[in-house]
Formats: C-alpha cells, structure tokens, sequence
C-alpha cells in the first residue's frame, strides 16, 4: 500500500475568472508565467491553463507536482508572484482545490496565500513515480 504524505505528487487545479475584455491579455500573461514555470521548476510535472468550454471568461490551471517542495518552490518562484500580480488587475476570481494528501508546510503555505483552498486528502490509490 502507497503511504501518501508530502513527499507523493498531487494534483493542484486553480480555478480563475477574467475580467470581461481582459481575456487576451490574461493570455499573454499566462504563456509568459507557463514558459518560466517550465524553465525554472523541474518538480512540475503537468502544467497547462485550459479554458471552460461554457464560459470563456473562465479557465483552469491543471497543475501536477512532484512533491510538497516542488510546490513551495512554485509558490517562491518570482515569475509566480509576478503573475499572481496581474492576476489582481486582470482577473475576477480564483480558487485552489488540491487533490491528495500534503504535509503541514504546504498546508500552511497555502493558507498563507490568502485565496480559498480546498484539500482532498487521498484515502486509496496509487501514484506511479
């Protein structure tokens, strides 16, 4: 059986809404935040912004993390802050649901992001890494 903890990869979807009118700019900065999150953290292993297919003013960040420390280093990557930056000027909602089990560090550096979090902490399963 697969003990899970904060050294097992997790599943982090951000949910946001744009601002009406904002949304090809919001764009850009997502490319721009991807490409350096790609180039600066070998512990993401899935990151991709996908768009709602009823809303365009909505999207997703489908993010997959190595471990608890991938996942503190993302939160302490300057490209990150410089996102959640415009984020604040061009966006109209964000929430985080986190799917598996995290340990205390990344749960209380989650708090400290200040949006709503919600954990679902793994019960069963299996991850294959």
């Amino acid at each position: 059986m697969t003990v899970f903890d904060a050294s097992t990869p997790f599943i982090l979807i951000a949910r946001i809404k744009v601002k009406p009118g904002k949304v090809q700019e919001y764009l850009e900065l997502a490319a721009k935040t991807d490409a350096a999150v790609e180039a600066s953290e070998p512990g993401m292993l899935h990151h991709t912004f996908d768009q709602d297919p009823e809303n365009p003013l909505c999207f997703t960040w489908s993010e997959v993390y190595k471990n608890d420390n991938a996942f503190l280093a993302h939160l302490a990557n300057a490209p990150v802050a410089e996102y959640l930056q415009g984020h604040a000027q061009l966006g109209d909602g964000f929430t985080v649901e986190v799917y598996g089990t995290v340990g205390d560090q990344c749960k209380t550096a989650l708090d400290a992001t200040g949006l709503p979090v919600k954990i679902f902490e793994t019960k069963c399963g299996y991850s294959r890494v």
